[in-house]
C-alpha cells in the first residue's frame, strides 16, 4: 500500500481540476435543456470518468515518458516536465502503469453504465467515448509525433469530447450552444498544453516527438496562443449577440487580462525562464477557470 500510494504522483492530481471545470460547463448546458430531470447519480458517473479519463492520460504519460528516458532530460517546472515522481522512484514504474490502466478502466466502466441507464444513448455517446479512450491510448506514443494533432488533441478531448459528452449523456442530446462553447476549452486546453512544451523542446526532439515549437519555433507559437486566446473572446461575445447564450456568459471574459499579461510576458524572447514561467502559470489559470466562468455564467442566465 505504501508503494501505491507514493506512485498515485504520477496522476498530478492538482492538474484534474481542468477536468472538473469542463464537466461543470457541460452540466450547465444539459441543465439549461432539461432543467431538474438531470440525476445526480448520473453527473457523478459522468464526472468521475472525465476524472478518470484525464488521470489515466497523465498516468500513462509519465510511464511512457520514463520508459524513453524523456523524464531524465527534462527541466521539470511547475508545468511541464512530467510529476518527478518515477525519476525519483523507477521502482514505481509498474505502479505508474497499472493506475493509468485501472483509470483507464474505471472511465470505460462509468460510460457503460451510462449507457445501462439509458440505452438510446448508445449511438450517440458511444462514439464519443471510444473517440476519447483512444486519444487517452495514442496520445504519447503516436499524437506526440504529429505536430498539428499534438496541438489539437488535448482541446479535443477536454472541449467537445467531454463537454458534449457531458451534455448528451445527462440532456441526451447536445445544441448549437453547446457546440459553441465547447469551442472555449478546445482553444484553451490547446494552448496550455503548447505553451507547456516550450521548455522541453530538445528533450522532445531527442526521444522522436515533433511537436509544433520544434517545428514552428516559440515566437510563431506564441501567435498561435494570441490567436486561440483571443478567438475565445470573440466567441463568448458572438454567441451572446447572436442570442444562444445568456450575457452572463460574458463573465468568462474576466480571465482576458491574463490573456493579455502572458502575451506579454512572452513576447521577444518566449523561451527566457524568467518570462515563460509566469506565463505558464497565467496559462493554467486561463483555461481552469474560463470553463467554469462560462458555466457560472449559464447557471446564472
Amino acid at each position: 500500500m505504501p508503494e501505491f500510494l507514493a506512485g498515485l504522483g504520477v496522476i498530478r492530481f492538482r492538474f484534474l481540476l481542468q477536468a472538473v471545470t469542463c464537466v461543470a460547463l457541460g452540466v450547465a448546458l444539459a441543465i439549461r435543456q432539461v432543467g431538474s430531470q438531470i440525476a445526480l447519480w448520473d453527473v457523478l458517473a459522468v464526472l468521475i470518468g472525465a476524472i478518470a479519463a484525464h488521470a489515466a492520460v497523465n498516468a500513462l504519460n509519465e510511464y511512457a515518458d520514463f520508459r524513453s528516458g524523456l523524464d531524465q532530460q527534462t527541466r521539470r517546472t511547475a508545468f511541464s516536465g512530467g510529476s518527478g515522481t518515477l525519476p525519483a522512484q523507477p521502482g514505481l514504474a509498474p505502479v505508474a502503469l497499472w493506475l493509468g490502466i485501472g483509470s483507464l478502466a474505471l472511465c470505460a466502466a462509468s460510460g457503460a453504465w451510462l449507457l445501462w441507464r439509458d440505452p438510446t444513448l448508445a449511438l450517440r455517446l458511444g462514439p464519443l467515448g471510444l473517440l476519447g479512450l483512444l486519444l487517452v491510448v495514442a496520445y504519447t506514443p503516436w499524437v506526440t509525433r504529429r505536430p498539428w494533432l499534438c496541438l489539437v488533441a488535448p482541446g479535443l478531448g477536454f472541449g467537445p469530447l467531454m463537454v458534449l459528452g457531458t451534455q448528451l449523456a445527462l440532456a441526451g442530446r447536445v445544441d448549437g450552444t453547446g457546440l459553441a462553447l465547447s469551442l472555449v476549452p478546445f482553444a484553451l486546453c490547446n494552448n496550455l498544453l503548447l505553451l507547456n512544451q516550450f521548455p522541453d523542446i530538445e528533450a522532445d526532439r531527442r526521444v522522436g516527438r515533433r511537436t509544433l515549437p520544434m517545428v514552428l519555433g516559440c515566437a510563431r507559437c506564441v501567435r498561435l496562443l494570441w490567436l486561440q486566446w483571443f478567438a475565445t473572446y470573440l466567441l463568448l461575445v458572438a454567441v451572446v449577440m447572436a442570442g444562444v447564450a445568456p450575457m452572463a456568459v460574458l463573465l468568462g471574459c474576466a480571465t482576458l487580462p491574463l490573456a493579455v499579461r502572458a502575451g506579454w510576458l512572452l513576447r521577444g524572447e518566449p523561451c527566457r525562464e524568467r518570462a515563460l514561467l509566469p506565463a505558464m502559470g497565467l496559462n493554467v489559470a486561463i483555461s481552469v477557470t474560463t470553463p467554469l466562468l462560462v458555466a457560472i455564467g449559464l447557471s446564472l442566465g
